[in-house]
């Protein structure tokens, strides 16, 4: 356990922010689940909508350091794959 104020400001900063990426994360994983349901069921509505919106979460981690910006692409580009039924 730390000892030293600056330390333990760290250590609530550092979990804090491991939290937030975890939400990402389980967020892409969740929008891409939903993406292969929705391309499973030929709902092209739902897809076209799942699809949207994880490219958007996608590109939200990256930005916010979350993701590193190859695993982004990757991911998209699976998810573009996916969404032609290729998958």
């Amino acid at each position: 356990m730390a000892n030293i104020p600056s330390q333990k400001k760290r250590n609530n900063r550092s979990e804090r922010e491991r939290l937030e990426n975890r939400r990402y994360t389980s967020r892409i994983k969740t929008y891409f689940t939903r993406l292969e349901t929705a391309v499973t069921d030929a709902d092209d509505g739902r897809a076209d909508t799942e699809h949207r919106t994880l490219v958007q979460t996608i590109d939200k981690a990256v930005k916010r350091g979350a993701l590193h910006r190859n695993t982004g692409a990757r991911k998209k580009s699976r998810a573009a794959r996916v969404r032609r039924g290729a998958a």
